[in-house]
């Protein structure tokens, strides 16, 4: 990546501004409580939100219904110029969204850049979704009739979005749904709510988006969090987050009076399998870049090395070496790879799990000291699949890896897990490596390459505990539309009464 990036923290612009955005208004929630906004570096004030309440969110949903009709209603050509002028406000605001996705979320410049340009991507992707919606004609079994399907757009959708990937993955859900005739309203994470939010309603705005039909709504999950899910507006609810959380979303819109569709895309314990005729030299640095991207803060990162036995002890030497020369610190030094984690709280957890780890038998391999936020690559080896290390989530910069006796232990090791989102083998025969892949239980297997991957125009989404439902291409569209089937009876049918 090429862009530099000066060394201040940006500060609110009047371009973002720390309000919420409601029916095409920048204003001032009506909770009683103001949202701070820290650089998780280096602890610098970025922006107070007054937050909002339950009548905000209602307000936001009641913009949104009422301006979703007559979106759904412009044509086709209409709504993808909106978009493609989506995605070039992106490009041309690059180094602004860059500065406030390193000050805010804590990524590193490298990072932003990839986010930012995946954001990129799903824009212009979904600016070609209004012209191949596609409806179908179907021969009845009754004389004189026809069966016609129609896709249209599902209503309202109501996005819970997360702080890690906070522009891409808000992005992820907001252009295609609106690409495709929806309303949305946002509810971005705490940590990130310009990055998550603000931007993209800013983007929206200026690109020519009615006011209404796309709204955010910052506020704390225990004033809004359970009314933005049952709420009777939305027909979907789009959720990327933690499995509890999740699960607890896929419970409310099940158990409230108006059933929602859902899609979750939630938590990761992606194993990266290097077997014996792997190029070991390509695989630690796959390893490295798909495990410290962004801090390891990411859902499909690795979470687990699995190496066969005979390359076991060349692969961690080799891995370790290349760690320890990765740079730590300051994100906006366009030079650092791990920068801080998002919060005192994530710190905390992963103090816990490095605790755990070493008392649950592994050794350390490479650790470092903790500087304010910023937590060093942690290696662990003599791992087991029963240690808390390789059973849950890291999301953080710690690894642990695991000797595998052979290939079909391997495998076995790959699938000990609740979780299914993402996965990489690296392998010096394709065959093997495509046998290996559709083996494991996952939605997402790469070989010979990182789990951290994410292309707009192909299916993302996980199994098992990982989530339902697909993004991407042509499963956004299926996800974001709804089919309804509408019969003409053309000649008089006979009935038998």
């Amino acid at each position: 990546m090429t862009t530099q990036l000066a060394q201040e923290t940006p500060t609110p612009t009047a371009w973002i501004t720390g309000h919420q955005f409601i029916s095409g208004l920048w204003r001032d929630g009506n909770s009683s409580t103001v949202l701070n906004v820290t650089n998780p570096f280096n602890g610098d004030d970025l922006v107070a939100i007054r937050q909002a309440d339950a009548a905000d969110l209602d307000a936001a949903y009641t913009a949104a219904q009422s301006a979703q009709l007559d979106w759904a209603a412009a044509s086709p050509a209409a709504r993808q110029r909106v978009m493609l002028r989506a995605a070039q406000i992106l490009e041309e605001r690059r180094e602004e969204i860059i500065s406030w996705l390193v000050a805010e979320s804590g990524s590193t410049v490298l990072k932003a850049n990839i986010e930012l340009g995946a954001a990129i991507g799903i824009t212009i992707e979904s600016a070609s979704f209004p012209h191949r919606v596609q409806g179908r004609i179907l021969e009845s079994n009754t004389a004189g009739k026809e069966n016609r399907v129609y896709r249209r757009p599902l209503g309202v959708v109501g996005v819970i979005s997360p702080w890690n990937f906070p522009l891409h993955l808000t992005q992820r859900s907001i252009a295609p749904a609106l690409a495709l005739g929806n309303a949305v309203v946002i509810k971005p994470a705490s940590d990130t709510p310009v990055t998550g939010g603000l931007i993209l309603a800013k983007v929206f705005e200026e690109a020519g988006l009615p006011a209404g039909v796309l709204n955010v709504v910052i506020g704390a999950g225990s004033e809004i969090g359970d009314a933005f899910v049952e709420h009777p507006v939305p027909s979907f609810i789009s959720f990327t987050g933690s499995t509890p959380v999740g699960q607890n979303v896929a419970r409310l819109a099940g158990s409230s009076e108006h059933l929602k569709h859902v899609a979750l895309e939630l938590g990761g314990n992606s194993p990266f399998v290097v077997l014996a005729d792997a190029d070991v030299d390509q695989a630690v640095r796959a390893a490295a870049m798909g495990k410290f991207l962004h801090q390891g803060q990411i859902c499909m990162a690795i979470n687990r090395i699995i190496v066969e036995e005979t390359i076991h002890d060349e692969f961690v030497q080799k891995f370790t070496e290349h760690v320890r020369s990765l740079p730590t610190g300051n994100p906006a030094d366009p030079a650092t790879i791990i920068g801080p984690v998002i919060n005192g709280k994530q710190l905390d957890g992963l103090r816990e799990k490095i605790r755990v780890a070493q008392e649950q038998g592994a050794k350390t391999a490479l650790d470092g000291q903790i500087d304010g936020n910023v937590l060093p690559p942690h290696i662990f080896t003599g791992v087991t699949a029963d240690m808390e290390i390789a059973r849950e989530e890291i999301f953080g910069p710690l690894v642990g890896i695991l000797r595998a006796e052979n290939e079909q232990h391997a495998l076995q090791l790959a699938n000990d897990s609740s979780f299914g989102l993402s996965s990489a083998v690296f392998t010096g025969n394709t065959e093997r490596g495509l046998r290996f892949a559709r083996g494991i239980r996952a939605g997402m297997t790469h070989i010979n390459d990182i789990p951290v991957n994410d292309e707009p125009h192909v299916a993302f989404g996980g199994e098992k505990s990982s989530g339902l439902g697909r993004f991407n291409g042509e499963w956004a569209i299926e996800e974001f539309t709804t089919d309804q089937w509408v019969s003409v009876q053309s000649s008089p049918r006979q009935y038998p009464f």
